[in-house]
């Protein structure tokens, strides 16, 4: 499933040929994702310029100022690329948004997991918003938050983690890689832990997710970027699908266990 670096990747890949793009029409092939397209997507949006390409959490905001704001996830399997218009289609390519420029952005979805959902203006932000912990990229996340939000939580660190109302977009992949990073055990339990190993850990997510943007984010099955390129960070994994081999710290074998049907990999020598 493509994460935060994935998606940030995906944003930054469009802005150049995007940003401030009229969109000519919007081809709508297959309404059937796991939010069905908005009805009316394609008359609200063409016509319009996208004046802003943001990220929250793992969703696209394409605001087309007073036209509206349209919302994207990519779920499970998705893609968004650009290609020229007139491109043959593939299997599961469900939506073109075609630009003044002669582009258009694709979205592939073979699992139909995405979401492509119209904001009308004064419509406000949507419920799939709502709740959202601050971003982990920002200032706003740091030891001191995590402390304050783990108090009371008795369940494991790593999936407190990965609970997008205490932090946006830290999924299965780089929450791994950060406990690792951190030296804690994903298995603690959060409010176990004190301040001064959440301040080392809240640390340890903006590097590796940085980190993982720099390198394209990671591609381990379907995601690729804007371009259609694959990307590097799973070349870079410490402990995320290393099963097995020995730990690059001290030679004993990573584990894997199973929490919340989502694989955890972790070394119970230098993880505590």
């Amino acid at each position: 499933m493509p994460e935060l670096p994935e998606v940030e990747t995906t944003r930054r890949g469009l802005l150049p040929r995007a940003l401030g793009q009229q969109i000519r029409e919007v081809i709508v092939r297959n309404r059937a994702l796991r939010w069905p397209v908005t009805r009316g997507l394609e008359a609200a949006m063409a016509g319009a310029r996208i004046e802003a390409i943001e990220r929250r959490a793992k969703y696209l905001l394409f605001d087309c100022g007073s036209a509206g704001q349209l919302l994207l996830h990519l779920g499970m399997s998705g893609r968004l690329w650009v290609v020229a218009c007139g491109e043959p289609l593939q299997p599961h390519d469900h939506v073109d948004i075609v630009l003044g420029n002669g582009l258009a952005l694709r979205l592939r979805d073979p699992r139909r997991f995405g979401a492509l959902l119209w904001l009308a203006p004064g419509q406000g932000a949507h419920a799939l918003l709502s709740g959202i912990g601050p971003e982990p990229l920002t200032d706003d996340f740091d030891g001191t938050w995590l402390y304050r939000v783990t108090r009371n939580r008795s369940a494991a660190i790593k999936l407190v983690l990965m609970d997008a109302h205490v932090v946006a977009g830290v999924g299965n992949i780089y929450a791994n890689e950060a406990l690792f990073a951190a030296g804690i055990n994903p298995k603690l339990p959060a409010r176990r832990i004190g301040l001064a190993r959440l301040s080392r850990l809240a640390h340890e997510v903006k590097l590796v997710l940085a980190r993982a943007i720099d390198a394209g984010g990671s591609s381990l099955r379907d995601y690729v970027d804007s371009d259609g390129k694959a990307g590097h960070f799973q070349d870079r994994f410490n402990v995320y699908d290393r099963a097995g081999e020995p730990c690059v710290h001290c030679a004993r074998p990573v584990r894997v266990i199973r929490q919340s049907a989502r694989s955890t990999f972790y070394c119970p020598h230098c993880q505590r």
